[in-house]
Protein backbone atom coordinates (compact mmCIF):
# COMPACT_ATOMS: atom_id res chain seq x y z
CA UNK A 1 0.00 0.00 0.00
CA UNK A 2 2.74 2.24 0.87
CA UNK A 3 4.74 1.74 -2.48
CA UNK A 4 1.83 2.71 -4.52
CA UNK A 5 1.17 6.04 -2.72
CA UNK A 6 4.92 6.70 -3.06
CA UNK A 7 4.18 5.83 -7.19
CA UNK A 8 0.91 8.12 -7.11
CA UNK A 9 2.60 11.01 -5.65
CA UNK A 10 4.39 12.77 -8.66
CA UNK A 11 1.57 12.21 -10.94
CA UNK A 12 -1.26 13.63 -8.79
CA UNK A 13 1.11 16.91 -8.97
CA UNK A 14 1.18 16.59 -5.08
CA UNK A 15 3.82 17.83 -2.32
CA UNK A 16 6.73 19.17 -5.49
CA UNK A 17 5.26 18.87 -8.80
CA UNK A 18 7.79 21.25 -10.16
CA UNK A 19 10.54 18.73 -9.00
CA UNK A 20 11.59 16.03 -11.02
CA UNK A 21 11.93 12.59 -9.55
CA UNK A 22 14.92 10.57 -8.83
CA UNK A 23 14.16 8.20 -11.22
CA UNK A 24 13.69 10.98 -14.12
CA UNK A 25 17.21 12.55 -12.72
CA UNK A 26 18.67 9.38 -13.62
CA UNK A 27 16.96 8.99 -17.09
CA UNK A 28 19.03 12.20 -17.75
CA UNK A 29 22.31 11.64 -16.48
CA UNK A 30 21.91 8.27 -18.54
CA UNK A 31 20.48 10.33 -21.94
CA UNK A 32 23.97 12.98 -21.15
CA UNK A 33 26.07 9.53 -21.01
CA UNK A 34 24.40 8.15 -24.39
CA UNK A 35 25.04 11.78 -25.39
CA UNK A 36 28.52 11.99 -24.55
CA UNK A 37 29.48 8.10 -25.76
CA UNK A 38 28.36 7.95 -28.89
CA UNK A 39 30.19 11.40 -29.79
CA UNK A 40 33.31 9.35 -29.14
CA UNK A 41 32.09 6.53 -30.65
CA UNK A 42 31.55 8.01 -33.58
CA UNK A 43 34.76 10.56 -33.55
CA UNK A 44 37.05 7.43 -33.76
CA UNK A 45 35.40 6.70 -37.71
CA UNK A 46 35.11 2.65 -37.50
CA UNK A 47 33.27 1.65 -40.22
CA UNK A 48 31.35 -1.15 -38.90
CA UNK A 49 30.81 0.75 -35.59
CA UNK A 50 29.27 4.13 -37.63
CA UNK A 51 27.45 1.90 -40.07
CA UNK A 52 25.74 0.08 -37.19
CA UNK A 53 24.88 3.34 -35.46
CA UNK A 54 23.75 4.78 -38.62
CA UNK A 55 20.94 1.53 -39.24
CA UNK A 56 20.02 2.25 -35.49
CA UNK A 57 19.15 6.05 -36.02
CA UNK A 58 17.34 5.64 -39.11
CA UNK A 59 14.98 2.89 -37.08
CA UNK A 60 14.45 5.53 -34.28
CA UNK A 61 13.39 8.10 -37.04
CA UNK A 62 11.13 5.87 -38.71
CA UNK A 63 9.42 4.77 -35.20
CA UNK A 64 8.98 8.56 -34.07
CA UNK A 65 7.28 9.14 -37.84
CA UNK A 66 5.11 6.42 -37.45
CA UNK A 67 4.16 7.43 -34.32
CA UNK A 68 3.72 10.99 -34.84
CA UNK A 69 1.74 11.71 -37.89
CA UNK A 70 -1.16 9.60 -35.83
CA UNK A 71 -0.32 10.87 -32.78
CA UNK A 72 -1.12 14.62 -34.15
CA UNK A 73 -4.45 13.89 -35.73
CA UNK A 74 -6.03 11.89 -32.50
CA UNK A 75 -4.83 14.64 -30.00
CA UNK A 76 -6.33 17.45 -32.10
CA UNK A 77 -9.68 15.09 -32.90
CA UNK A 78 -10.20 14.49 -29.30
CA UNK A 79 -9.44 17.40 -27.77
CA UNK A 80 -12.00 19.23 -30.19
CA UNK A 81 -14.80 16.51 -29.97
CA UNK A 82 -14.61 17.16 -26.43
CA UNK A 83 -14.36 20.90 -26.26
CA UNK A 84 -16.04 21.83 -29.80
CA UNK A 85 -16.23 25.46 -30.32
CA UNK A 86 -16.92 26.25 -26.62
CA UNK A 87 -15.53 28.74 -24.75
CA UNK A 88 -12.60 27.33 -23.58
CA UNK A 89 -11.46 25.98 -26.82
CA UNK A 90 -11.52 29.55 -28.11
CA UNK A 91 -9.65 30.55 -25.26
CA UNK A 92 -6.97 27.79 -25.50
CA UNK A 93 -6.60 28.54 -29.07
CA UNK A 94 -6.43 32.46 -28.71
CA UNK A 95 -3.56 32.01 -25.93
CA UNK A 96 -1.56 29.61 -27.79
CA UNK A 97 -1.66 31.97 -30.78
CA UNK A 98 -1.04 35.30 -28.97
CA UNK A 99 2.21 33.54 -27.53
CA UNK A 100 3.56 31.39 -30.64
CA UNK A 101 3.40 35.12 -32.29
CA UNK A 102 4.83 36.52 -29.58
CA UNK A 103 7.73 34.11 -29.23
CA UNK A 104 8.18 33.83 -33.19
CA UNK A 105 8.09 38.12 -33.70
CA UNK A 106 10.94 37.99 -30.86
CA UNK A 107 12.92 35.65 -32.54
CA UNK A 108 12.83 37.61 -35.72
CA UNK A 109 13.60 40.68 -34.45
CA UNK A 110 16.63 38.95 -32.13
CA UNK A 111 17.62 37.66 -35.52
CA UNK A 112 17.30 40.95 -37.51
CA UNK A 113 19.40 43.13 -34.56
CA UNK A 114 22.25 40.10 -35.17
CA UNK A 115 22.08 40.76 -38.74
CA UNK A 116 22.97 44.39 -38.25
CA UNK A 117 24.97 44.14 -35.41
CA UNK A 118 27.24 41.42 -37.76
CA UNK A 119 26.64 42.68 -40.91
CA UNK A 120 27.85 39.50 -43.54
CA UNK A 121 29.00 40.38 -46.39
CA UNK A 122 28.44 39.68 -49.78
CA UNK A 123 30.25 35.34 -50.84
CA UNK A 124 32.45 35.62 -53.95
CA UNK A 125 30.61 35.01 -57.17
CA UNK A 126 32.51 31.70 -57.94
CA UNK A 127 31.57 30.06 -54.57
CA UNK A 128 28.22 31.34 -55.39
CA UNK A 129 28.43 29.63 -58.79
CA UNK A 130 29.45 26.17 -57.67
CA UNK A 131 26.89 26.27 -55.46
CA UNK A 132 24.33 25.57 -58.09
CA UNK A 133 24.48 21.98 -58.53
CA UNK A 134 23.54 21.66 -54.70
CA UNK A 135 20.23 23.23 -54.98
CA UNK A 136 17.21 20.37 -55.29
CA UNK A 137 15.94 20.49 -58.37
CA UNK A 138 12.21 21.06 -58.87
CA UNK A 139 11.81 22.56 -55.80
CA UNK A 140 13.15 26.07 -57.41
CA UNK A 141 10.14 26.20 -59.55
CA UNK A 142 7.44 25.69 -57.03
CA UNK A 143 5.51 28.98 -56.36
CA UNK A 144 4.82 29.84 -52.09
CA UNK A 145 1.15 29.42 -53.26
CA UNK A 146 1.66 25.73 -53.96
CA UNK A 147 3.04 25.40 -49.92
CA UNK A 148 -0.53 26.40 -49.14
CA UNK A 149 -2.39 24.10 -51.88
CA UNK A 150 -0.58 21.25 -50.66
CA UNK A 151 -1.89 21.58 -47.12
CA UNK A 152 -5.29 21.01 -48.95
CA UNK A 153 -6.01 16.90 -49.04
CA UNK A 154 -7.29 15.45 -52.71
CA UNK A 155 -7.90 12.04 -50.19
CA UNK A 156 -7.81 10.97 -46.76
CA UNK A 157 -5.19 8.64 -47.08
CA UNK A 158 -2.69 10.51 -48.51
CA UNK A 159 -1.85 13.01 -46.46
CA UNK A 160 -1.29 10.24 -43.19
CA UNK A 161 1.46 8.19 -46.18
CA UNK A 162 3.09 11.04 -46.94
CA UNK A 163 3.50 12.38 -43.63
CA UNK A 164 2.12 15.69 -44.61
CA UNK A 165 1.69 17.50 -41.16
CA UNK A 166 -0.10 20.02 -42.63
CA UNK A 167 -2.26 18.02 -44.17
CA UNK A 168 -3.32 16.12 -41.29
CA UNK A 169 -4.10 18.68 -38.98
CA UNK A 170 -6.46 20.08 -41.37
CA UNK A 171 -7.82 16.37 -41.98
CA UNK A 172 -8.08 16.32 -37.86
CA UNK A 173 -9.51 19.66 -37.40
CA UNK A 174 -12.33 19.31 -40.09
CA UNK A 175 -13.35 15.77 -37.65
CA UNK A 176 -12.84 17.00 -34.53
CA UNK A 177 -15.54 19.89 -34.89
CA UNK A 178 -17.72 17.54 -37.03
CA UNK A 179 -17.57 15.47 -33.85
CA UNK A 180 -18.05 18.46 -31.91
CA UNK A 181 -21.26 19.25 -33.56
CA UNK A 182 -22.90 15.82 -33.93
CA UNK A 183 -25.98 14.86 -32.38
CA UNK A 184 -25.36 12.49 -28.99
CA UNK A 185 -25.90 10.05 -30.29
CA UNK A 186 -24.76 5.96 -29.49
CA UNK A 187 -22.39 5.77 -32.79
CA UNK A 188 -20.77 8.88 -31.87
CA UNK A 189 -19.95 7.91 -28.47
CA UNK A 190 -18.71 4.62 -29.88
CA UNK A 191 -16.37 6.21 -32.34
CA UNK A 192 -15.37 8.65 -29.90
CA UNK A 193 -14.32 5.17 -27.45
CA UNK A 194 -12.27 3.77 -30.68
CA UNK A 195 -11.03 7.39 -30.98
CA UNK A 196 -9.80 7.24 -27.31
CA UNK A 197 -8.84 3.45 -26.72
CA UNK A 198 -6.44 4.34 -29.91
CA UNK A 199 -5.19 7.64 -28.10
CA UNK A 200 -4.16 5.87 -25.23
CA UNK A 201 -2.76 3.31 -27.20
CA UNK A 202 0.24 5.23 -28.74
CA UNK A 203 0.91 6.61 -25.67
CA UNK A 204 1.49 3.51 -24.50
CA UNK A 205 3.88 2.82 -27.63
CA UNK A 206 5.41 6.08 -26.90
CA UNK A 207 6.47 4.96 -23.26
CA UNK A 208 7.83 1.95 -24.52
CA UNK A 209 9.75 4.50 -27.13
CA UNK A 210 11.30 6.16 -23.78
CA UNK A 211 12.37 3.45 -22.40
CA UNK A 212 15.34 2.38 -25.15
CA UNK A 213 15.77 5.85 -25.99
CA UNK A 214 19.24 6.00 -24.79
CA UNK A 215 19.94 3.62 -27.78
CA UNK A 216 18.79 6.26 -29.67
CA UNK A 217 20.46 8.94 -28.64
CA UNK A 218 23.76 6.93 -28.52
CA UNK A 219 23.09 6.11 -32.21
CA UNK A 220 22.49 9.82 -33.27
CA UNK A 221 25.20 11.33 -31.58
CA UNK A 222 27.35 9.00 -33.29
CA UNK A 223 26.53 9.54 -36.34
CA UNK A 224 26.68 13.63 -35.91
CA UNK A 225 30.05 12.91 -34.90
CA UNK A 226 31.34 10.87 -37.61
CA UNK A 227 29.73 13.82 -40.04
CA UNK A 228 32.00 16.25 -38.08
CA UNK A 229 34.72 14.49 -38.36
CA UNK A 230 34.68 12.80 -41.76
CA UNK A 231 34.17 17.09 -42.72
CA UNK A 232 30.51 16.49 -44.23
CA UNK A 233 29.65 19.39 -41.90
CA UNK A 234 31.81 22.74 -42.02
CA UNK A 235 30.68 26.48 -41.65
CA UNK A 236 32.53 27.98 -44.71
CA UNK A 237 29.85 30.76 -43.73
CA UNK A 238 31.12 32.59 -40.95
CA UNK A 239 29.29 35.58 -40.44
CA UNK A 240 25.82 33.80 -41.98
CA UNK A 241 26.15 31.44 -39.48
CA UNK A 242 27.39 33.43 -36.83
CA UNK A 243 23.86 34.77 -37.42
CA UNK A 244 21.80 32.09 -37.98
CA UNK A 245 22.75 30.21 -34.86
CA UNK A 246 23.21 33.27 -32.47
CA UNK A 247 19.86 34.38 -33.28
CA UNK A 248 18.70 30.58 -31.71
CA UNK A 249 20.60 30.44 -28.74
CA UNK A 250 19.52 33.99 -27.85
CA UNK A 251 15.98 33.15 -28.20
CA UNK A 252 16.57 29.40 -26.24
CA UNK A 253 18.86 31.08 -23.29
CA UNK A 254 17.48 34.72 -23.42
CA UNK A 255 14.17 35.46 -25.11
CA UNK A 256 12.35 32.05 -24.15
CA UNK A 257 13.27 32.34 -20.47
CA UNK A 258 12.29 35.95 -20.03
CA UNK A 259 8.63 35.04 -21.35
CA UNK A 260 8.24 32.46 -18.86
CA UNK A 261 9.52 34.64 -15.69
CA UNK A 262 7.01 37.14 -16.89
CA UNK A 263 4.36 34.49 -16.57
CA UNK A 264 5.69 33.72 -13.06
CA UNK A 265 7.55 30.35 -14.21
CA UNK A 266 10.68 28.50 -13.51
CA UNK A 267 12.54 28.29 -16.76
CA UNK A 268 15.18 25.86 -15.22
CA UNK A 269 11.90 23.66 -13.70
CA UNK A 270 10.41 23.99 -17.64
CA UNK A 271 14.03 22.84 -19.66
CA UNK A 272 14.50 20.63 -17.36
CA UNK A 273 11.05 18.45 -17.28
CA UNK A 274 11.62 19.05 -21.17
CA UNK A 275 14.72 18.02 -21.74
CA UNK A 276 13.82 14.53 -23.31
CA UNK A 277 11.86 16.30 -26.04
CA UNK A 278 14.94 18.97 -26.90
CA UNK A 279 17.43 16.19 -27.11
CA UNK A 280 15.27 13.90 -29.64
CA UNK A 281 14.78 17.53 -31.52
CA UNK A 282 17.86 18.32 -31.38
CA UNK A 283 18.66 14.41 -33.42
CA UNK A 284 15.92 13.90 -35.22
CA UNK A 285 15.37 17.89 -37.02
CA UNK A 286 12.00 17.00 -36.71
CA UNK A 287 9.20 19.18 -34.49
CA UNK A 288 6.70 16.98 -35.95
CA UNK A 289 8.64 13.84 -35.04
CA UNK A 290 9.76 15.17 -31.96
CA UNK A 291 5.57 15.46 -30.75
CA UNK A 292 5.10 12.26 -29.00
CA UNK A 293 8.23 12.78 -26.42
CA UNK A 294 7.13 16.72 -26.42
CA UNK A 295 3.58 15.39 -25.02
CA UNK A 296 5.17 12.66 -22.71
CA UNK A 297 7.54 15.49 -21.37
CA UNK A 298 4.58 17.89 -20.91
CA UNK A 299 2.31 15.76 -19.00
CA UNK A 300 4.71 13.59 -16.95
CA UNK A 301 7.32 15.96 -15.98
CA UNK A 302 5.29 19.28 -16.02
CA UNK A 303 1.97 17.89 -15.42
CA UNK A 304 0.21 20.02 -17.32
CA UNK A 305 -3.17 20.08 -18.18
CA UNK A 306 -4.10 17.19 -21.16
CA UNK A 307 -6.45 19.24 -22.54
CA UNK A 308 -3.84 21.99 -22.72
CA UNK A 309 -1.20 19.87 -24.22
CA UNK A 310 -3.25 17.91 -26.44
CA UNK A 311 -4.21 21.04 -28.07
CA UNK A 312 -2.04 23.21 -27.78
CA UNK A 313 1.16 21.27 -28.52
CA UNK A 314 0.22 19.23 -32.20
CA UNK A 315 -0.65 23.06 -33.17
CA UNK A 316 2.44 24.54 -31.93
CA UNK A 317 4.26 21.80 -33.78
CA UNK A 318 3.32 23.51 -37.33
CA UNK A 319 2.37 27.08 -36.65
CA UNK A 320 5.25 27.56 -33.52
CA UNK A 321 8.56 27.92 -35.17
CA UNK A 322 10.66 30.21 -33.80
CA UNK A 323 14.40 28.85 -35.42
CA UNK A 324 12.61 28.82 -38.70
CA UNK A 325 11.12 32.74 -38.70
CA UNK A 326 14.98 33.39 -38.12
CA UNK A 327 16.87 31.26 -40.77
CA UNK A 328 14.08 32.49 -42.75
CA UNK A 329 14.49 35.95 -42.37
CA UNK A 330 18.40 36.22 -41.94
CA UNK A 331 18.48 34.28 -45.37
CA UNK A 332 16.36 36.50 -47.36
CA UNK A 333 18.13 38.92 -46.73
CA UNK A 334 21.81 37.35 -47.26
CA UNK A 335 20.14 36.08 -50.65
CA UNK A 336 18.68 39.46 -51.50
CA UNK A 337 21.99 41.20 -50.62
CA UNK A 338 24.31 39.07 -52.72
CA UNK A 339 22.18 39.63 -55.58
CA UNK A 340 22.54 43.16 -55.97
CA UNK A 341 19.15 43.98 -53.92
CA UNK A 342 19.01 47.29 -51.53
CA UNK A 343 18.64 46.66 -47.97
CA UNK A 344 16.92 49.03 -46.39
CA UNK A 345 14.89 49.31 -42.98
CA UNK A 346 11.33 49.31 -44.63
CA UNK A 347 12.85 45.96 -46.28
CA UNK A 348 14.00 44.42 -42.97
CA UNK A 349 10.62 45.49 -41.29
CA UNK A 350 8.40 43.81 -44.05
CA UNK A 351 10.70 40.77 -44.86
CA UNK A 352 10.21 40.27 -40.82
CA UNK A 353 6.81 40.19 -41.29
CA UNK A 354 6.79 37.68 -44.14
CA UNK A 355 9.51 35.33 -42.18
CA UNK A 356 7.24 35.29 -39.42
CA UNK A 357 4.10 34.27 -41.71
CA UNK A 358 5.96 32.41 -43.78
CA UNK A 359 7.06 30.34 -40.42
CA UNK A 360 3.88 30.02 -39.28
CA UNK A 361 3.25 28.33 -42.70
CA UNK A 362 6.00 26.15 -42.20
CA UNK A 363 5.54 22.39 -41.82
CA UNK A 364 7.53 20.94 -38.63
CA UNK A 365 9.62 18.23 -40.89
CA UNK A 366 13.49 18.32 -41.54
CA UNK A 367 14.38 20.89 -43.87
CA UNK A 368 11.34 22.09 -43.92
CA UNK A 369 12.77 25.90 -43.31
CA UNK A 370 15.26 25.00 -46.20
CA UNK A 371 12.98 24.34 -49.14
CA UNK A 372 10.50 27.04 -47.93
CA UNK A 373 12.90 29.62 -47.85
CA UNK A 374 14.56 28.09 -51.29
CA UNK A 375 10.63 28.54 -52.98
CA UNK A 376 9.82 31.45 -51.58
CA UNK A 377 13.24 33.62 -52.77
CA UNK A 378 12.92 31.55 -56.68
CA UNK A 379 9.18 33.02 -56.77
CA UNK A 380 10.67 36.68 -56.31
CA UNK A 381 13.31 35.39 -59.05
CA UNK A 382 15.64 35.78 -56.61
CA UNK A 383 18.98 34.09 -57.86
CA UNK A 384 19.37 30.77 -55.44
CA UNK A 385 22.45 29.80 -56.36
CA UNK A 386 23.59 30.60 -52.25
CA UNK A 387 21.37 27.76 -50.94
CA UNK A 388 23.47 25.32 -52.57
CA UNK A 389 26.62 26.84 -51.00
CA UNK A 390 24.13 27.17 -47.58
CA UNK A 391 23.03 23.28 -47.89
CA UNK A 392 26.19 21.53 -46.66
CA UNK A 393 25.93 23.56 -42.96
CA UNK A 394 22.73 23.54 -43.09
CA UNK A 395 22.48 20.34 -40.94
CA UNK A 396 23.82 21.84 -38.17
CA UNK A 397 21.37 24.69 -38.47
CA UNK A 398 18.36 22.62 -38.52
CA UNK A 399 19.21 20.43 -35.70
CA UNK A 400 19.73 23.85 -33.28
CA UNK A 401 16.61 25.43 -34.93
CA UNK A 402 14.40 22.00 -34.54
CA UNK A 403 15.79 22.40 -30.71
CA UNK A 404 14.30 26.14 -29.95
CA UNK A 405 11.22 25.30 -31.94
CA UNK A 406 10.40 22.47 -29.63
CA UNK A 407 11.37 24.35 -26.65
CA UNK A 408 9.17 27.25 -27.64
CA UNK A 409 6.32 24.83 -28.23
CA UNK A 410 6.66 23.52 -24.61
CA UNK A 411 7.15 27.23 -23.14
CA UNK A 412 3.85 28.08 -25.51
CA UNK A 413 1.99 25.36 -23.72
CA UNK A 414 3.55 26.02 -20.17
CA UNK A 415 2.94 29.84 -19.90
CA UNK A 416 -1.14 28.63 -21.62
CA UNK A 417 -1.39 25.89 -18.68
CA UNK A 418 -0.02 28.51 -16.30
CA UNK A 419 -2.56 31.14 -17.49
CA UNK A 420 -5.97 28.91 -17.61
CA UNK A 421 -5.44 27.60 -14.13
CA UNK A 422 -8.48 27.06 -12.53
CA UNK A 423 -9.99 28.44 -15.18
CA UNK A 424 -11.27 25.28 -17.21
CA UNK A 425 -13.79 23.30 -15.89
CA UNK A 426 -13.80 19.76 -14.19
CA UNK A 427 -12.05 17.57 -16.97
CA UNK A 428 -14.27 15.26 -18.07
CA UNK A 429 -13.40 12.83 -20.67
CA UNK A 430 -10.46 15.00 -22.34
CA UNK A 431 -8.27 12.25 -20.90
Amino acid sequence: MQEENKDKTPTAGQGRPASLGRSQTRTIILWFAALIAGGFLGWLQIDWLNELFGFIATVFTRLFKFIAVPVIALAVITTLSQLGAKKETRTIFGHAVFYTLATTFAAAFVALGLYIAIAPGNIPVSIASAGASQVPQNLEKLSYYDHFLSVIPDNILHPFLAGNVLSVLFIAVAVGLALAFMPKTEPRAALLKVIFGLQELLFTLIRALLAVLPLGILAFAAQLSAQIEAGVIVGALGKYVAVVLGGNLLQYFVVLPVFLLLRGLSPVRIYRGMAPAMAVALFSKSSAGTLPVTLASAENNLHLDKRVTRFVLPICTTINMNGCAAFILVTSLFLMQNAGIPITGGTMLVWTVIAVIAAVGNAGVPMGCYFLTLSLMASLNVPIDLMGVILPIYAIIDMIETTVNVTSDSCVAAMTDHDLKGRLPAEGGAA
